[in-house]
């Protein structure tokens, strides 16, 4: 939905690399999953694309919307990924989930830098003055 909502170039470009990333996660989970024997529910079809410009200005996600939606999705999916690593006995679940937050955090990293670029974080002001003691 965030592809087709988005006007930036840059940005399309990183939700792009961030789709193929969890398609790649998507395939290698379900491959293990298929391995064991677990059945795996159908997945729906792919969302169409649409215009930008068939979007209505009041309905359409802004870019620093979408970014700041994403990164934090990064981050959640970062805390999920150490929470498996961290919980499973197996070596090899570990390690794959070990690959997926190293490519969570570099896809993260690039999305920082994009907004610092773009202006989208804003940090917040500096407290230089400590107040008094009393």
């Amino acid at each position: 939905i965030f592809a087709n909502h988005t006007g930036d170039d840059d940005l399309k470009k990183l939700i792009e690399e961030a789709i193929q990333g969890l398609k790649q996660e998507i395939s290698q989970t379900e491959e293990l999953l298929k391995v064991k024997g677990v059945g795996l529910p159908p997945t729906p079809p792919d969302r169409p694309t649409a215009d930008l410009e068939s979007i209505p200005v009041g309905a359409r996600f802004a870019d620093p919307e979408i970014s700041a939606s994403i990164s934090k999705d990064i981050a959640a999916g970062l805390v999920a990924c150490s929470q498996i690593i961290g919980q499973y006995i197996r070596e090899d679940i570990a390690l794959m989930f070990g690959q997926f937050h190293t490519a969570k955090t570099l896809l993260g990293a690039k999305f920082l830098k994009l907004n610092k670029e773009k202006g989208w974080l804003i940090p917040p002001p500096l407290h230089l003055q400590t107040p008094e003691n009393k």
